[in-house]
Formats: structure tokens, sequence, C-alpha cells
């Protein structure tokens, strides 16, 4: 191995909320790991407002170990914003992105790393099980990637999370990506580059409970659809269409009936009331959903910073 790949940098991203209880063992197999690896690592956990003693932990800890660096972001943003935070923070040669709840293996940075050097620049890892994962969440998991497949012309790899490796590069293009609704998985597919695979088997959490439910993974799956396709809006045309088309067979219905066979018409207004109720509701669901689009433009017009930093020598915020 030549100098020049002995002096690399990879530059590990955890964002964690409350993992007190997961960072000491995440920490000790990622100084494991790199033990045993060419490049150097460096470690940006990346605190979402955390409430318990995992930032205490760590501000121990980087005393006595310099490849940490704790981002501590204002308040909780969300797990995606945590990982932009990260990323901006990091200078290394290649990022990697990993939740803190030990369901991906730290381990397997090892075979991305791999792949890396044989010059890819974006390499994500597919799950080939889920352990630990309830048959809810699989069958969601799994109707969103049918349904974004469908609907976005940017592939995304079935079975993959954030857990991926990206080149210094492509941390570089994402820096110019500041959406406030962000779907990080699938703008590092848009951006493009190399891409590869590696293939692994996804463990049950370490300990505690999930930050992730399946209310906050059904937000996630909507802010991917609106972020990357119109094609909701396009729906309501097709709504619209159909809802007509079957008011038009109501209308002959009734003619037919008030020609040939008059007794048959049943008095009152229920038939009258149903429609008026479908074609409300659709109405309202179609209004609501221009809203959520026109709620997206209002707020990315305001330009806000994505977040606000505790950490002073951090530079405080990192602005649009």
């Amino acid at each position: 191995m030549n100098n020049m790949t002995e002096s690399k940098t990879i530059a590990v991203v955890i964002p964690f909320l409350n993992e007190e209880d997961n960072i000491p063992e995440m920490y000790r197999r990622l100084d494991a790991l790199f033990a045993g690896m060419p490049e150097q690592g460096r470690f940006i956990f990346v605190d979402d407002g955390s409430t318990d003693g995992s930032v205490p932990w760590l501000k121990t800890q980087a005393n006595n170990d310099s490849r940490i660096k704790i981002v501590e972001l204002s308040r909780n943003y969300g797990h995606q914003i945590a990982i932009t935070a990260g990323m901006d923070q990091s200078d290394a040669d290649a990022t990697v992105i990993i939740d803190c709840d030990l369901q991906d293996p730290p381990e397997v940075i090892a075979d991305l790393a791999a792949k890396w050097r044989e010059g890819y620049e974006v390499v994500y890892a597919v799950r080939d099980s889920r352990e630990g994962e309830t048959w809810s969440k699989k069958f969601l998991a799994s109707s969103f990637y049918t349904i974004f497949d469908k609907l976005v012309k940017v592939p995304i790899p079935r079975n993959t999370g954030d857990f991926r490796l990206v080149d210094r590069k492509v941390v570089d293009a994402l820096r110019e990506v500041r959406e406030l609704h962000r779907f990080m998985r699938g703008l590092t597919c848009w951006v493009g580059y190399r891409q590869c695979a590696v293939h692994y088997e996804r463990a049950a959490r370490h300990a505690g409970v999930t930050k992730y439910p399946v209310w906050k993974s059904a937000n996630l799956a909507w802010d991917a659809l609106t972020s990357f396709s119109g094609a909701p809006l396009r729906w309501m045309t097709g709504g619209g269409i159909l809802v007509s088309f079957i008011g038009g067979l109501v209308v002959l219905n009734i003619i037919w009936n008030k020609i040939w066979n008059p007794g048959s018409m049943v008095p009152g207004w229920a038939t009258l009331a149903a429609l008026i109720l479908i074609i409300g509701g659709l109405q309202l669901i179609c209004l609501g959903l221009i809203g959520q689009y026109i709620s997206r433009i209002f707020e990315e017009s305001k330009k806000r910073p994505l977040y606000f930093l505790k950490n002073a020598d951090l530079g405080g915020r990192y602005t649009r």
C-alpha cells in the first residue's frame, strides 16, 4: 500500500438522539475497525437534541481521542438534517453515514471502503435481511420503493437506507443542495457519479427503542415522493376525470329510469347526497395536496438556514 493511500481519511457521520446505551459500543467497534484499515478514521457524532448522557460521555472520550468531533444541533431537527450537518463538518476523502443503533454493523464499512478504493464514488449498503423489524415495517418499506420506482426517474436501490460511503466530490455536490425537506438517500443517487452496492445482513437494535417509528417513516416517504415527483398533482386530474365519468353514468341512469322505468325511481335525496359527499371529499383531498406543494414553495422561499449549532467553534450554523 503506497503512502498516498495510507494518508487518506474516512469520516464516519453518526447522527443520534438519546443513544447513551449504544454510543460506547459504536465507538469501541469503530476504533477496532480502523485499527486494521489503511485509512485514518474520524468520528463525527451529531447530537440531534439528546437529553440523556450521550453528549457528556462523548465529551469525556473526546478529551482522549482527537478523532472524535461532536456536532451539537441547537434542537431536534430530524434525522435527515442531522446527516446533513455531519456531512457539512466532514473534510475527509470519503464520508460514511451510519445510524447509532448498531443495526447496520460498523464492520461493513471495510467492505464499503474496499469498493471506494476501486474507484466507486457512492457505495451503498443493501440489506439482504432485516432482523428485528416487524412485518408491517418491511411491507411499508417494500411498498414505498415500488411506488417510488414508478413515479421517480431517479432509481434508488431497494432495501437500502442511509448507510453508505460517499466520496469527497459527492459531499461537495450535496453541499450545493440545500432544500429543506431532504431525502438524503435519494439525493446521493440524484447527484450521480459511479455507484455500486455492498450486501450485508442487518442486525437487530443493540439497545434501547427505535427513534424512527412507523409514522416518521411515513413522513419521510411523503417527503421523498413530493420532493422528487409532481405525480401526485397529476393524479388529481385522473381523479377528476374518473369522478366526472361516474357522474355522467349516474345522470344517464337517472334519465333512463325516468323515461323507461318511472316506477323504479327511489324517492328522496340519498343519491344526490352521496354524490355531493364523494365530489366534495375529492375536492378537499385535491386542495390539501395542492396546499402541501404550495407550503413547500413557501418554506423554501424563506431561505432559512437548515440548522443552527450549539458549538461556537464549529461556526454556530451552516447557511444556505
